[in-house]
């Protein structure tokens, strides 16, 4: 019971963070390539809408279900097409992001929190992040 009390809390203050962006290094290529769960778009163009399927596998031995998707911005936004796995079972979570407003130069990092019943897993977390450009 308290785990659900802090995970509420967890999603419920989510939006009060707001958008943010932080000034990093992207990390290169063969770093992406080993981690399912994290995504770099590269260097997108200021106001472009771009879009990555992360592929999310039920990897427990019983049936899972996904209660539900938050983004850490609204300039995120999720969609997961079976919220019902089997065992083995995999699915697309579908990440877009809009790049409008954003400086130049800045380096976004933004996060998709997939929410499950799984009690040993109960929230995924996927990575995004992109360089803006002219």
């Amino acid at each position: 019971m308290k785990a659900f009390i802090l995970l509420s809390l967890l999603f419920i203050s989510l939006p009060l963070h707001g958008c943010y962006a932080q000034t990093k290094e992207l990390p290169n290529a063969e770093e992406n390539k080993t981690d399912p769960y994290a995504w770099d778009f590269g260097k997108v163009k200021e106001g472009k809408v771009v879009e990555h399927a992360f592929i999310f596998e039920n990897k427990t031995n019983k049936t899972l279900k996904i209660n539900g998707i938050n983004t850490s911005c609204s300039c995120t936004s999720s969609e997961v097409k079976d919220k019902t796995l089997l065992p083995g079972q995999a699915t697309r979570v579908v990440v877009r992001f809009d790049s409008k407003g954003y400086a130049v130069g800045k380096v976004i990092h933004q996060h998709v929190y997939v929410n499950t019943d799984d009690a040993d897993n109960p929230v995924l977390k996927f990575k995004i992040q992109t360089e803006i450009a002219k």
